[in-house]
C-alpha cells in the first residue's frame, strides 16, 4: 500500500491524490500537519531525497524563520528538528510507494511509477 504525505489542503495534494484517484491507485492519506511524523519518516526519505528536494525554501514557513534557522536547515540533524517541529515546511506531497520516496507532485513522473 502506498502513503501520501501531505496536507488536505495544498493545492498540490489537491493535484496528486485527484490524479492517483482517477488512475484507481489506492493510497492511505497522512495529513502530517494533524497526524504529525516521526523522525524515523523524515530519516528514511532523506534515505532517497537530498535536503535540497524534501524542504521547501519558497514557502511562507521558510520565509518566517529566522536566518539562524534557515542556516540549520542544511545540516541534517538540525534540518529534521526544523521539519518535525514544522511539518509546512517539507515540499508536498511525499509519496512513498513501492520502496520509493517521491517528493513533489509530476504527472509524467507518476504515470510512470504506476504504470
Amino acid at each position: 500500500m502506498s502513503t501520501l504525505y501531505g496536507i488536505p489542503n495544498c493545492s498540490t495534494v489537491k493535484k496528486a491524490r485527484a490524479w492517483l484517484d482517477s488512475h484507481a491507485q489506492p493510497v492511505t492519506f497522512h495529513d502530517f500537519k494533524k497526524a504529525g511524523l516521526t523522525r524515523a519518516d523524515v530519516e528514511r526519505w532523506l534515505e532517497q531525497q537530498p535536503l535540497s528536494v524534501l524542504i521547501n525554501r519558497k514557502g511562507t514557513t521558510w520565509r518566517a524563520l529566522d536566518e539562524a534557522q534557515k542556516a540549520a536547515a542544511d545540516e541534517r540533524d538540525s534540518a529534521i528538528e526544523l521539519m518535525l517541529a514544522r511539518p509546512s515546511l517539507i515540499k508536498r506531497p511525499v509519496l512513498e510507494h513501492g520502496g520509493r520516496v517521491l517528493v513533489g507532485f509530476d504527472e509524467t513522473v507518476y504515470a510512470g511509477v504506476f504504470a
